[in-house]
Order: C-alpha cells, then structure tokens, then sequence
C-alpha cells in the first residue's frame, strides 16, 4: 500500500492510500473554496451527563447531489469541482469540509455562560471523510479483498494518528449506507470521528467491561464471543481470525456484530493474519445482508434482486487513554429495515426513554443469515 498526504486549497488534509507503491504526485486543488469552516461548540446536558455538539454550519452541507455533481467523484468525472483534485484514486480520506469536530474549533471562554448548568467549550477534534472506490456506483460489499485491505490499512492508519492530536480520546470509523439512515451522498464513503470525549454509549459499554473484569478476571467481550459460540444458534459465520453473531439482545431488526477470535483493543493491534481474513470475511457478510430481505427464489423462477440494506456498521475500539486492558474491538453492524419497504422507528419507547423493544428474534436473523452462506 502506497499513503501520499497533500492539502486542498482551504488547508484541509487529504491522505491517498493506493492498492500498488508506485509514487503518487497528487494535483493542486486550484478551487477558490475561501477559509476553511470550523467546528462550533459542545454544550454539556445536565439531565444526563453527555455532551452534545451543536454544528449549526452543518446545515448548509451537500444534500444529494445528481451524479455528475457529486464531490466524491474524481475530478473531471463531474460538473462541479470535486473534493479529490486528481482524476482517479484507491481510497481517499480527507477532513470533512463541513466538521462536528475541529482541531480549530474557536475558543469561547470569552463569551461563556456564568450558569454553572451551562457548561460549554469547544468542539475541538477532528472529522473525515474515507471514500472507499473512485466508482460513484460502487459499493463496500464488491470491494475485491486487495481494496477492502486497503480500506482497513487505512482505518488503521487514521486510527493511531488521530489518537495522537492533544485532546482526542475516542476514534470512531464508521460507514452509513442508504439515504434510510440519512446518507447525504451517494457515493460510497464513510467518516471518522475523533472525539474529545468517550461517547456515552461507549462510556456505558466501558463502564460494563470494567466491572466484569473486577469480578472474573476476564474481558467481557471473550466471555460474549465464548457464550455465543457455545450457544450457537446466533452465530452467522466463523472464519479463521473472525467470527460474526447475532447479539442475544439485539436492539435493532438486523444486527450482527463481527469480532476478531483474538482479543485486540483496538483496529491497529490486528496482525497481518487477521487484516487479511477480514478482507475475505466482511465483504462476505455484507454480501449476506443484502440478500436478507430478498424474497426466496422460487424452483421455476428468476433469481431474487438483492435488496440493497440500510445499514450503520462501525468499529467499536477501545478509548485511547483509558482503561485499554477491559476493552475488546467489534464491528457492529445495525439495520432499521424489518422488512422490505418497512423501518423500524425509534418512537416514544426507543427515543422518549430509552427502552427499547425489537421486533425480529435474533436467532431467526443468523438463522436466515446462515442460510444465504451460498447465495
């Protein structure tokens, strides 16, 4: 793999990582973008204990765009300036031209609250984009394992140095699909934040994992992996390095959750063995979900399309400065489609209080799951 970093004409970062080594000279951003935008600030919820970004320059961000003006495409494939200045690429990541986080998040202690209540402060940190392939009509699922590889080299990558910038205490790699889960660009990509603060649900998890290990001794995510294993009746697919299950308390209709069979922290603590089954194993699985929801092929009939699933899939790795010896890495892979053409939503239970109520049995989800093992 090849990493060439460069810089677009508002002075944001952009990184090529490449399948070969041949050098890479990328082109100069020659756009008149004008001063980068920065990030707002962080209010902090009393109620509850979490902090909330408020980004109101996010509103003004590309909302799906046709495909001749999309600004993930290489330059000279559309009508519009492009974000990548060079007429093709592997796999791109850039900083987020309209960030949640910032590294230059504007400094308000000048115009602080004098409420005790009101606590608020940068939004420092820092947020970015990874465009998987160059095809504007691609998808994760078709990636060849070369690219997939890629991909993984790269979250690794961007996992270690943003672990490093001063304030930075959680790293997330994620992917949207599907305009379902509020994709604003077609194209596939996906986005890394890096948080100056440990999100609540991984707070909730970490705090979980420290008082089992306190009472066993052991990680709880191996006690997980062994009792799903044991049961079996979850499990979706075991390959040499990986093993991907169905959650025995699946909050959404179709979630699964994909682990290394080693206990690692964190993407970068995978070795080589396990970086090059994952490029084998995930686009498998994804393959799998797409088929979930279509309809059984009749005997004298033509093939079922796939239908594409909406999905949220995002690594699960340990904070980067505490409590790294509890934590063992995930990728969890979430769907609000129940049925074709039908979502689950997060109404009063789900988003009024948090209690939520799943509408499709776990073990019927890896049973279909395990089935489409040929498809």
């Amino acid at each position: 793999m090849r990493r060439t970093s460069a810089r677009l004409a508002d002075g944001r970062e952009i990184i090529y990582f490449d399948d070969v080594t041949e050098a890479r000279s990328p082109l100069r951003d020659e756009r008149p973008l004008g001063p980068r935008a920065e990030a707002g600030e962080m209010r902090f919820d009393a109620l509850t204990g979490e902090w909330v970004a408020v980004a109101s320059h996010r509103q003004n961000r590309t909302f799906l765009p046709p495909v001749d003006e999309c600004p993930l495409c290489p330059t000279g494939r559309g009508s519009v300036p492009s974000e990548v200045p060079d007429p093709d690429y592997d796999v791109v990541v850039f900083e987020n031209r309209f960030p949640s986080f910032s590294e230059g998040a504007a400094d308000l202690l000048g115009s602080a609250v004098s409420e005790p209540l009101f606590a608020t402060v940068p939004a420092r940190g820092r947020c970015e984009v990874v465009c998987f392939t160059s095809d504007h009509d691609g998808q994760f699922a078709q990636l060849p394992p070369a690219r997939v590889a890629t991909v993984l080299e790269a979250w690794c990558d961007r996992t270690e140095e943003l672990g490093r910038l001063a304030g930075v205490e959680y790293v997330f790699c994620f992917e949207n699909r599907g305009p379902e889960i509020g994709v604003t660009l077609h194209h596939p990509h996906g986005q890394i934040y890096a948080y100056p603060y440990v999100p609540a649900r991984t707070r909730a998890m970490l705090e979980r994992a420290r008082e089992h290990r306190a009472a066993t001794g052991r990680l709880l995510g191996s006690d997980v992996l062994a009792a799903e294993l044991a049961a079996g009746s979850r499990v979706v697919l075991r390959s040499e390095h990986w093993t991907a299950y169905a959650p025995f308390a699946s909050r959404w209709p179709v979630e699964v959750h994909l682990v290394p069979n080693r206990a690692v922290p964190d993407l970068p603590s995978l070795d080589g063995a396990e970086r090059a089954d994952f490029a084998q194993a995930y686009p498998q699985l994804l393959r799998r979900l797409d088929l979930f929801h279509a309809a059984p092929v009749a005997a004298d009939g033509p093939d079922a399309a796939p239908i594409p699933l909406p999905y949220i899939a995002g690594w699960h790795q340990a904070p980067v400065h505490e409590a790294r010896e509890d934590w063992r890495l995930s990728l969890q892979i979430t769907s609000i489609l129940r049925a074709p053409g039908k979502l689950k939503y997060l109404a009063g239970s789900e988003s009024g209080v948090g209690g939520w109520v799943t509408d499709v049995a776990p073990e019927s989800v890896a049973a279909r799951l395990r089935d489409l093992a040929d498809a």
